[in-house]
């Protein structure tokens, strides 16, 4: 309240009527991601404040007003819910012909998050599919009956910074009590995850540990559990992309 009070001048509010049109120009690019024959876009303007997530044919996106097919309303769903969700992202699972997707939604914006399984041929969340209650943390396809989960189990679960110190292996059908343990972090790491890698020919498995927010460790999972660690400095950002591999050196 007080640094808002110090925010209230002539200088501020012209600044941020000017941030308004620029955030809210249907002049901006929308960016766009392809899975499967079509190209998802997240897109906030005045009209819709917390946004939709649509998509699009890639000889409609080359037009200069494609027709966007709206696959979910953040305001509509807050209407409904009554709910003030913030998007934070969706994982499209290609497997199944880009079917299942993954779902992740804050709360106001908080880092703490729910993520809830949607099926993009009914356009609903899926009823007893994967979910997992709001907490830090994430959760990934494996397949589509499969998913590495990375949330507050309870306790000891959390590191001291209030992240996931567990990454589970859940499988559809079971409570998420019943998940398997794939990694235990330290109390004291920051945060534990996996994903997988759903490249033809290349399917893999990696487990991270962040040490810290510029620091982490990389694993290759292997069949049977055993993890190897890749040879990679602390300060790097592993990340697998089809065939290949980049790596992002974090410098000071």
């Amino acid at each position: 309240a007080e640094s808002a009070q110090e925010l209230q001048t002539p200088e501020f509010q012209q600044l941020k009527a000017e941030l308004l049109k620029i955030f809210d120009s249907k002049a901006r690019i929308p960016g766009v991601s392809k899975h499967g024959a079509f190209y998802y876009n997240f897109w906030q303007d005045a009209k819709n404040p917390k946004g939709l997530w649509r998509r699009t044919t890639l000889e409609e996106y080359r037009k200069a007003e494609p027709k966007w097919d709206v696959i979910l309303d953040l305001d509509a769903l807050n209407r409904a819910e009554k709910e003030n969700w913030v998007w934070h992202g969706a994982e499209i699972l290609k497997e199944g012909g880009y079917r299942h997707v993954l779902i992740t939604l804050s709360r106001g914006g908080a880092d703490a998050s729910v993520t809830r399984e949607f099926d993009l041929e009914t356009r609903n969340f899926v009823k007893g599919g994967f979910e997992i209650p709001e907490a830090k943390g994430s959760m990934s396809w494996i397949d589509k009956d499969h998913v590495f989960v990375s949330t507050d189990f309870g306790p000891g679960s959390l590191t001291t910074s209030g992240y996931p110190r567990l990454v589970k292996l859940w499988k559809r059908g079971s409570k998420l009590a019943q998940a398997k343990v794939v990694y235990e972090g330290q109390p004291t790491d920051m945060s534990i995850g996996a994903y997988h890698d759903d490249t033809k020919g290349f399917e893999r498995d990696f487990v991270t540990r962040s040490l810290a927010f510029y620091r982490s460790e990389t694993f290759l999972l292997g069949k049977g559990g055993q993890l190897t660690k890749l040879d990679v400095p602390i300060d790097a950002n592993p990340a697998p992309y089809r065939e290949w591999m980049t790596v992002s050196l974090r410098t000071p």
